[in-house]
């Protein structure tokens, strides 16, 4: 009897018990391993932690070729106060598992959910299988970026890292995750008539940086650098801290700065807010109703970022592209080249700033992302750059494309387009570790992801699930 995905959910909600943001996937490692102990199933742990579990083939496979199942274990904690003791509260609403407050974690939670199920069950036809989850693939991909080449030895692999149900990714843009720290030595805080205010903007949608780059949504990054811009220009405003967005592969969805003022020259404040808040609802009404900027007097602070560093950041948030930097000519309505400004913050003795360049064209990333970096070395910053993976395109003529294509055919009585997307995939890592290996990308509708609003719809993850059972079933092959 083919197994449900009850024990589906089951996994996953036993993954959500677990903090697992990236950096720190240690603990979902040991689930990892004490998973495959427990089923006596031969594994692999690497010095990034990740983890490949291995099973034999069912009878009348073992002549086959070896399937890899890929997932990564890391997920984009937002909302969460703590990250690394906060669990994930998931329910149930019309047709969709969310969580309460927080991501959900469905990105990836929900594939290797999938592929532990493939290794528990003692009903599911399959080839060999090698099921390998990767660390950190939110923020920089390195676990992908250091495997051995030795890690795996199949040449076919099914990716169930896609969020779109009706699709079978078969590309991704290339990506380079940047830091760029500016120094600092704080100053102390101006004496005299000043009042300070606690800039708060919140309720933007925010979401994935490359996903939804191009669907219209205010970035907090560019709401704050409009506001700061224009109080600077008019009054001796002075910064004290500045905490923006919320993971460096998300659109920035909240800011909050504080910042002191001349008390004379308080409306000048109060007039740019409301002129904020009046563009706000003009330019963004269809893509984030709730967003807002609110001033507020707080408690002053101790210490100020010079004047000479603000107005640098401002200069390099000016010069640097957010969203959108060219739509594709050969793909149609998708973006071949992005650059999402993450987060912005302060730290002890400089500003750090986070930048996510992506392209079908690796070298315009790489052109870009010097751009960036030239730009921000002009004030003086030091730029690191954390990840930079290629991009990667199969060929969709080939055998086990259009396997996975019938397959979804002959489930669910349609074909899913094959398409190129706008985030990137470990995949280019593996394309070029493993010469010769395919990878099709499959996975339920998850919509939202890296957000709070982050959800799965039920009755994708059972098509998916059907799906990948059955192409389990179908890649019996000869060596």
């Amino acid at each position: 009897m083919i197994p449900t995905t009850e024990r589906v959910f089951q996994i996953f909600k036993e993954l959500n018990q677990i903090p697992r943001p990236s950096h720190h996937e240690e603990r979902v490692a040991d689930y990892l391993c004490q998973f495959a102990e427990r089923l006596h199933l031969d594994y692999e742990r690497d010095a990034e932690n990740c983890v490949v579990i291995r099973k034999a083939a069912t009878p009348g496979y073992e002549t086959s070729e070896t399937i890899v199942l890929l997932n990564h274990m890391d997920m984009v904690c937002v909302g969460m106060d703590n990250p690394l003791s906060h669990p994930i509260d998931a329910y149930v609403e019309n047709g969709w598992m969310k969580a309460r407050g927080t991501s959900l974690g469905a990105d990836n939670g929900i594939g290797l959910s999938m592929a532990l199920a493939v290794l528990e069950s003692g009903n599911i036809e399959h080839p060999a299988l090698e099921v390998i989850t990767t660390t950190n693939e939110e923020d920089g991909m390195s676990g992908a970026a250091q495997l051995s080449r030795d890690f795996i030895h199949g040449r076919k692999v099914i990716n169930l890292d896609s969020e779109d149900y009706d699709t079978i990714t078969t590309g991704a843009a290339g990506a380079c995750l940047q830091l760029h720290r500016l120094p600092m030595k704080p100053e102390q805080a101006p004496d005299g008539a000043f009042l300070w205010y606690r800039i708060r903007i919140e309720g933007g949608l925010g979401g994935h940086s490359g996903v939804d780059i191009n669907k219209g949504r205010c970035s907090a990054v560019v709401a704050a650098k409009r506001l700061l811009s224009a109080i600077s220009s008019e009054a001796d405003v002075r910064i004290g801290c500045i905490e923006v967005g919320e993971a460096n592969a998300s659109i920035a969805s909240s800011a909050d700065i504080t910042v002191c003022i001349p008390s004379g020259e308080r409306q000048i404040l109060d007039y740019n807010t409301t002129r904020l808040n009046d563009w706000l609802k003009e330019e963004y009404a269809s893509s984030d109703k709730k967003i807002r900027c609110t001033a507020e007097p707080c408690e002053p602070k101790q210490a100020v970022i010079p004047k000479e560093t603000s107005e640098a950041l401002l200069r390099c948030l000016d010069r640097i592209p957010q969203g959108v930097v060219r739509m594709s000519d050969k793909m149609q309505d998708t973006v071949e080249t992005s650059n999402n400004i993450g987060r912005i913050r302060t730290e002890s003795d400089h500003i750090l700033v986070s930048t996510h360049t992506r392209s079908f064209i690796d070298g315009e990333m790489q052109r870009l992302s010097k751009e960036i970096s030239d730009t921000f070395a002009s004030v003086g910053a030091a730029s690191e750059t954390v990840m930079s993976a290629p991009a990667w395109q199969e060929d969709q003529q080939s055998p086990f494309l259009q396997l996975t294509s019938d397959t979804f055919l002959d489930v669910l009585g349609w074909r899913p387009r094959m398409v190129a997307m706008h985030f990137v995939l470990e995949a280019g890592f593996f394309v070029q570790h493993y010469p010769g290996i395919q990878i099709a990308s499959i996975g339920p509708r998850i919509v939202e992801p890296h957000s709070a609003n982050e959800r799965v719809e039920l009755k994708t993850v059972d098509d998916i699930w059907h799906v990948l059972l059955k192409l389990l079933s179908r890649l019996k092959t000869d060596n």
